[in-house]
């Protein structure tokens, strides 16, 4: 089967000629926006700060050696008991003191009932205040972000770039894949501009920013 289809494809190729490139005419594409940003590190952090707040995200920043207390802080502070984590979370990210649910053993129901999630991410885009998951070790199945009404999501410093071409960039590897990208809480309007949440995903999102 995988001969006869090459031999079709051959021959197409035989009749029609040489057409372009589509990789040289996607290069050729005149880029004339902004494509990489001028702020530092410490820059970024406070730049994602402020655009996750305006899209009613709660933020706490706290250092590497700090994470497991302040995850488990933040859990409490919002009286989370029943947290499904991640595949694939480090163990020394989490706190030993708090019982976990694993992703791979959470039914859907769990996850329609439990408290909330706990996942790493791969880019922050400081510009929009978005958070992408491509959904590989730490960062859950979609249906794990998209199920629970709460999410708690890590995002280290060096992984927030200024501006989207930015974070583009650093996707190409996983530009097959599935990614999710995540501004502020789910909030959707109807025609008479009611504000819903919870909609499309999470009705609370809560960040914690590793310097």
């Amino acid at each position: 089967m995988a001969d006869a289809r090459a031999g079709i494809l051959d021959r197409i190729r035989s009749a029609v000629g040489a057409g372009p490139d589509p990789a040289a005419d996607y290069a050729a594409i005149p880029r004339t926006y902004i494509r990489e940003g001028n702020l530092d590190a410490e820059g970024r952090l406070r730049l994602l700060e402020e655009r996750l707040k305006d899209y009613d995200t709660h933020v706490v920043e706290t250092e590497a050696a700090s994470l497991p207390r302040t995850i488990v802080s933040v859990l409490r502070e919002h009286k989370q008991k029943k947290v499904i984590v991640a595949d694939g979370m480090p163990r020394e990210v989490l706190p030993s003191d708090f019982a976990f649910v694993e992703e791979h053993a959470a039914t859907l129901d769990e996850l329609n009932s439990c408290d909330g999630i706990v996942t790493l991410c791969a880019v922050a885009i400081a510009f929009t205040g978005s958070i992408i998951l491509t959904h590989g070790p730490g960062e859950g199945a979609r249906r794990l972000t998209l199920v629970p009404d709460r999410h708690l999501c890590v995002v280290r410093a060096e992984q927030i770039v200024e501006t989207v071409p930015e974070a583009i960039a650093r996707l190409a590897p996983f530009a097959a894949r599935p990614l999710t990208f995540i501004s502020g809480p789910s909030a959707t309007a109807d025609i008479e501009m009611t504000r819903i949440r919870g909609v499309h995903g999470p009705r609370f999102l809560d960040v914690v920013l590793v310097r």
